[in-house]
């Protein structure tokens, strides 16, 4: 290219890129088609006159999260970074909290209700929470808030939803009851009740994924060793709101959710929107069960997890989205 045709497309490539003006507009400026201010663009990049750079945080990873996307047919998949030196009994690291938080103020319209599940990552995405259009908030599980001070189920609720500046709708109960009949008889109680009458109305969910290892699950926490035994021989790998699945994404132990105060399995698949926060390698495994579990939309991880889910075999799966229970 010579002087003027250097000068040419440089004025070009900055209407263009810069002004965001149009191919017809700069045509109709320079007194040419507008094929040829196509070919002086492309002729621009392949010159290296324009260079085009795509920018994201430095934490987020978009080239696994595109990936990811893809290969499990998900809505959203947002991979950060994982801590340089991840321990192997560490929860989800902190940060997945904080990247959720901003995911969720993209997603939640006014007038949703936002339905919070009980994990230490969705505790931690509430705390990080500063922006929330007006919402409804309600609690999609009991509580169980061993090891996490003053920073609970609850206090997650009426946290986003002092955000918000809408309602909040908790749970005072426990998750797990000792039987069947005290869970029928809590979840008739009128508060409780309240708050179920809700479930249906849930447009955006965010739930957390353990694997079935102690410290990892709560629900696993919470049982005894006899019945931690039972499960493990029922193959269990994954559980997500007391809700317990074999690699394959089926449930297994549902006998387990007529003891706990939970929002029911079908439910969670008819909401529109439900995010998975969860990472690392102890729960990498899990994660990928969840997601072919058809309960799950999208994902917010880390590389760890990422770098195992997409080298993990694709046999069988179904996209996500398509909501498809596995045990049909």
């Amino acid at each position: 290219m010579g002087p003027a045709e250097l000068v040419q497309a440089a004025a070009m490539a900055r209407r263009f890129y810069l002004e965001g003006k149009s191919k017809i507009q700069i045509a109709e400026e320079f007194g040419v088609s507008r094929f040829k201010v196509a070919r002086v663009l492309e002729t621009a990049l392949e010159r290296d006159l324009v260079r085009i750079e795509i920018r994201v945080p430095a934490e987020l990873d978009a080239e696994r999260s595109d990936a990811l996307r893809a290969r499990y047919g998900l809505r959203h998949a947002v991979v950060v970074e994982s801590p340089a030196e991840e321990q192997d009994d560490a929860p989800d690291p902190e940060n997945l909290g904080e990247v959720a938080a901003e995911l969720l103020g993209e997603l939640v319209n006014e007038g949703d209700v936002l339905g919070l599940a009980w994990g230490r990552s969705t505790i931690h995405m509430a705390a990080a929470l500063d922006r929330l259009p007006p919402c409804t908030v309600v609690q999609l599980t009991g509580v169980y808030d061993a090891g996490t001070a003053e920073r609970g189920s609850v206090e997650a609720v009426r946290r986003a939803a002092q955000v918000s500046g809408g309602e909040a709708h908790p749970i005072y109960a426990p998750m797990l009851l000792p039987d069947p009949a005290t869970a029928a008889a809590l979840r008739h109680q009128t508060g409780i009740a309240r708050a179920f009458e809700y479930f249906d109305k849930v447009t955006v969910a965010a739930v957390s994924i353990g694997s079935w290892e102690p410290g990892i699950s709560t629900v696993h926490d919470m049982l005894s060793d006899e019945e931690r035994a039972h499960y493990a021989s029922l193959g269990v790998a994954a559980e997500m709101s007391a809700h317990l699945f074999d690699t394959n994404g089926r449930r297994v132990g549902r006998d387990l959710g007529e003891r706990c105060i939970t929002v029911e399995a079908d439910r969670l698949r008819r909401i529109p929107e439900v995010v998975a926060i969860a990472g690392g390698q102890r729960k990498a495994a899990a994660i990928g069960a969840v997601l072919r579990s058809g309960l799950v939309t999208s994902l917010v991880t880390d590389t760890a997890a990422a770098d195992y889910l997409l080298t993990e075999s694709a046999a069988g799966q179904r996209p996500a989205l398509e909501r498809a229970d596995p045990d049909e």
